[in-house]
């Protein structure tokens, strides 16, 4: 069978056969290399992480929608099962959370346990405003070329000042993915794709300390209304915990794992 053609994989085998795997889902506008470093402090675990469709190293393999990248990753988990003994989970960071969440409601034996750390669903009703200011907040219009919507999008998730501290070649590459980001965008712009509260398989929601209001909301909800979820703080960290926290993610990657074999 193999892994989806067209999708750079970075993959750290454990010596361990039957060690569990876990495979590492990043998300909108970011690549598989930025968990390296929390993949380096998990040497006991086969890992497994990838540019999704359209992204960086796999944007040759074309643009798809959320039921794209669930697909990717429902073939990607049935091949890694083939290849281990161990049980197998999936952990996804921001929209990488909600592939990993609708993967595994639409084929809840797939995976054995998954995380999400801050996935956004708005349709929940938690949504980035400005402080003081409660009205309903309407979506700002796509930028209609996608290399200055992944601009826009990068100076609103980092800062204007770390778009201007990339290299003309970083610049290049993020405009590059303008297309699959906006594939992303336009995925949780209208109905639900999914219900979250019908998820069955163990799972672990993760925030940041420091995180969004709207981040850290919406993830509590989460851990109160998903039949047998959890809910975890990594304190002092903002969105990308993974970059500015690996160890205390990579202990998040640990206790999805420890799920997998029943309830902690």
């Amino acid at each position: 069978m193999g892994y989806p053609a067209g999708l750079h994989l970075i993959a750290r085998p454990a010596a361990d056969p039957s060690a569990p795997a876990c495979i590492l889902v990043h998300g909108s506008l970011d690549r598989a290399e930025s968990f390296q470093r929390v993949m380096r402090r998990l040497p006991d675990m086969t890992l497994l992480a990838y540019d999704r469709r359209g992204y960086q190293r796999s944007r040759d393999a074309g643009v798809v929608d959320m039921g794209g990248h669930m697909d990717d990753l429902l073939s990607i988990a049935a091949e890694l099962r083939r290849q281990t003994s161990g049980t197998v989970s999936a952990i996804g960071h921001s929209l990488g959370g909600d592939v990993v969440v609708g993967a595994a409601i639409a084929e809840p034996r797939a995976l054995d346990s998954i995380g999400a750390f801050e996935p956004p669903m708005p349709w929940l009703g938690f949504r980035r405003t400005e402080p003081g200011d409660d009205r309903p907040r309407q979506w700002t219009p796509i930028a209609e070329d996608p290399g200055d919507e992944a601009e826009r999008f990068f100076g609103r998730m980092v800062s204007p000042t770390a778009w201007q501290r990339l290299s003309a070649a970083g610049k290049a590459a993020r405009r590059a993915d303008g297309p699959a980001l906006v594939a992303d965008l336009t995925s949780f712009r209208g109905a639900a794709p999914f219900d979250v509260t019908a998820l069955d398989v163990p799972v672990v929601f993760g925030m940041g300390g420091l995180g969004a209001p709207h981040h850290r909301q919406g993830v509590t909800w989460l851990g109160a209304n998903v039949p047998g979820a959890q809910a975890i703080e990594i304190e002092g960290a903002h969105h990308g915990a993974h970059l500015s926290h690996p160890d205390h993610f990579a202990e998040f990657v640990r206790q999805v794992v420890r799920r997998a074999d029943g309830p902690i």
